[in-house]
């Protein structure tokens, strides 16, 4: 498996966007808009690839100059449960921090925050919709 930041209009990036639309917005109702995925251009695009196909992929989207946002984290449905996702967020926070970042920060899923925990966020705050589904704000240091 290569981890790699990817180009906005890529080949990558267009296998980016099938696999966070089948993973994280085709279940609920929800596409991506062209307003959307023209703001991506500013953010860190990260993907996990066998060969030439995706298995897993994410955004970081500064906040500040010591923050940086992880979105759009998402793992191929057969691939979850290989640690796939907790390599690919080892290689986020590492990017984060060559360029840096003090703070990880990320808008979690309510059924991802134990992922997350396991790899040392903290909830931050309330329980909040997002996309209609419960998110919690999370965030970790990256010192």
């Amino acid at each position: 498996m290569a981890l790699k930041i990817i180009d906005h209009n890529s080949p990558e990036y267009r296998q980016m966007i099938n696999l966070r639309y089948e993973i994280l917005r085709k279940p609920l109702g929800l596409h991506f808009t062209e307003e959307e995925l023209d703001r991506e251009k500013e953010d860190i695009l990260i993907g996990a690839f066998d060969d030439d196909r995706i298995l897993a992929c994410c955004l970081l989207t500064r906040m500040d100059p010591s923050t940086i946002k992880l979105r759009q984290m998402a793992v191929e449905n057969s691939q979850q449960g290989k640690g796939i996702g907790a390599t690919m967020m080892n290689f986020a926070e590492n990017v984060a921090r060559d360029r840096g970042y003090k703070v990880m920060a990320m808008h979690a899923r309510k059924t991802a925050t134990g992922f997350y925990e396991k790899l040392g966020y903290r909830v931050e705050g309330d329980e909040f919709q997002e996309v209609t589904i419960p998110h919690y704000l999370m965030k970790k240091k990256l010192i």
